[in-house]
């Protein structure tokens, strides 16, 4: 009997309704089904007064997830996604996304496709495409205190945002960089389209090899977004005295001390994704976010 994985967010009514639903309608169909809450894959934000422990990228793995389990359906909004991705991608178990929330950017099905998804779910008609992922770590000396998986994007700013922070940032092999600014996000393709793109960043399409570093509010008008190749690691060496606010993914989270180094590199786990017909970002762009709608003249006052 094939296993299926069926993540949730308890926190939405409608949610847990549509849950009770899938369930049933996955087990007539002979599947074993695994059900968990997305809150599982939510680690937190670490308390400053305590001691920070790494427990490492497979710490969010719900028990019963491993290698054999055919996929995972993900119930929620982009919030769930990316909760589920870190319930999932260390076991390389496959996600179809199907959106209960608001915007469902990382949505691949809706409600109102569920007699379509149960028919190619049957089937096993569906393609599976890869995101990168990323550890990122907070480093002390040859300790790592911290660390989680991220899908979308790492911000480092200071605590209230109030004033200027300063940062050595260094790409790979290369030359460091000093920057002067509110804060640094670094994101993979998936996250140019959340924090970066507000922060001024580009959009990337997914299958492009690389990361992107953006200032937060820059005070340098040469600081501007950077894109290179994600075989690349980052560190990020905090250049101000007062401690500063890391959030990851914007559910996860610790603060870093100016003794401290984030390290982010790309994840050996790629995030998979169920995709039932072509996706075409492009398409996802402008449903989403209005990205190259056409342009309509203003109407004539005369």
């Amino acid at each position: 009997m094939p296993r299926v994985g069926l993540i949730v967010n308890d926190g939405k009514d409608l949610a847990v309704k549509t849950a009770k639903s899938f369930q049933k309608k996955l087990e007539d169909s002979g599947f074993e089904v695994v059900r968990v809450s997305s809150s599982g894959g939510l680690i937190g934000f670490a308390n400053p007064d305590q001691y920070m422990s790494a427990q490492g990228c497979k710490s969010c793995v719900p028990e019963g997830f491993d290698p054999s389990m055919l996929l995972a359906l993900v119930l929620g909004g982009d919030g769930t996604v990316l909760s589920a991705a870190r319930q999932t991608a260390p076991m390389g178990i496959p996600i179809l996304t199907i959106n209960t929330g608001h915007l469902g950017f990382l949505a691949e099905a809706y409600l109102s496709d569920i007699d379509r998804i149960f028919k190619q779910l049957v089937a096993r008609k569906w393609s599976i495409e890869e995101r990168t992922s990323l550890v990122v770590s907070v480093m002390r000396g040859d300790q790592c205190r911290w660390e989680a998986l991220c899908l979308n994007e790492m911000a480092l700013h200071r605590e209230p945002m109030t004033s200027m922070c300063h940062f050595e940032i260094s790409v790979g092999r290369h030359a460091p960089v000093d920057i002067s600014a509110d804060g640094v996000i670094l994101s993979t393709p998936t996250g140019s389209t959340a924090y970066a793109l507000s922060a001024g960043g580009p959009v990337i399409t997914p299958d492009c090899p690389v990361l992107q570093l953006t200032p937060i509010s820059p005070h340098s008008l040469a600081s501007r977004a950077l894109v290179f190749s994600n075989e690349e690691p980052v560190t990020v060496f905090p250049a101000t005295p007062e401690r500063l606010m890391m959030v990851v993914d914007g559910s996860a989270g610790c603060y870093v001390w100016p003794e401290d180094r984030v390290l982010i590199r790309r994840s050996d786990y790629p995030v998979r994704f169920i995709r039932l017909s072509d996706h075409e970002f492009f398409q996802v762009l402008r449903n989403k976010l209005g990205w190259g709608l056409p342009h309509v003249a203003k109407p004539d006052k005369r």
